[in-house]
């Protein structure tokens, strides 16, 4: 079922399959939105309750009107779904996820985060992803974003459906601009996490961020570590029966 969920000063698309299982409510990639979980959707919803949702700006959420954190949106979620505790599965959203299980552990079972990052990783200033970045941003060249999303993101292969979940960000980001606000810093209370967690990556993922993920499942207590053969950044679309096991594993 399709729904629209209030969020202060606006809303966000959602999608509730419904039912009495076990609730995994999905965060998306900050490079992708709500349609990159479609090929996990038919393993786990008839096991699970499966919510999903567009982040403000993105994919069929409406435009923010208001600075916002995607943690308050996430609670949002949570709140008008009256879902029991979830496990969360943050996607590059795993800062996110991480910041509620910091603020709220009442309202987190277990966290599966895909190659995560977090607001205060001590980033390697000279990446030159990120250099590039900021001067195609800036520019507002959003053909040259494209690419280099798909140089950087997509190491497995720039496919249709890589391009697509790509691109829907590039939009996303001119959408909201300077609205999305950071959530809270996690890196240094990681060693506060109290639920079951695993780090998952692809052995293709960019290098900087298979180093943070590392880094952040180093700190987290008891904290599994899976990498996937084969798989980049855009794991829900290279490798969704593995993702789709490690969820069930984590879900019971």
């Amino acid at each position: 079922m399709e729904i629209m969920i209030p969020v202060s000063g606006g809303e966000i698309w959602a999608e509730d399959t419904g039912g009495d299982g076990t609730p995994l409510v999905l965060v998306n990639p900050g490079w992708g939105i709500a349609a990159i979980w479609s090929p996990l959707i038919a393993a786990l919803c008839g096991r699970y309750r499966v919510i999903r949702y567009d982040d403000r700006g993105f994919g069929r959420s409406p435009v923010p009107t208001v600075p916002f954190t995607r943690l308050a949106d996430l609670r949002a979620v949570l709140d008008h779904t009256a879902a029991p505790p979830p496990v969360i599965v943050g996607h590059g959203g795993g800062g996110t996820a991480l910041s509620l299980a910091l603020s709220d552990p009442h309202r987190v079972a277990s966290l599966v985060l895909i190659a995560p990052g977090t607001p205060d990783y001590p980033w390697p200033q000279e990446d030159p992803y990120l250099g590039e970045f900021v001067r195609l941003y800036s520019a507002g060249d959003r053909e040259g974003l494209v690419s280099l999303g798909v140089k950087t993101w997509a190491a497995a292969g720039g496919d249709a459906a890589a391009v697509a979940q790509i691109s829907a960000a590039v939009a996303g980001f001119f959408e909201v601009g300077e609205l999305g606000q950071p959530d809270p810093p996690a890196y240094e209370r990681l060693g506060e996490v109290r639920v079951p967690a695993v780090v998952v990556w692809g052995d293709r993922e960019y290098p900087m961020v298979a180093d943070c993920a590392d880094a952040i499942a180093s700190r987290i207590p008891g904290c599994g570590r899976v990498i996937v053969p084969g798989a980049d950044h855009l794991l829900p679309l290279r490798a969704p029966a593995r993702l789709a096991e490690i969820i069930t594993e984590r879900a019971g």
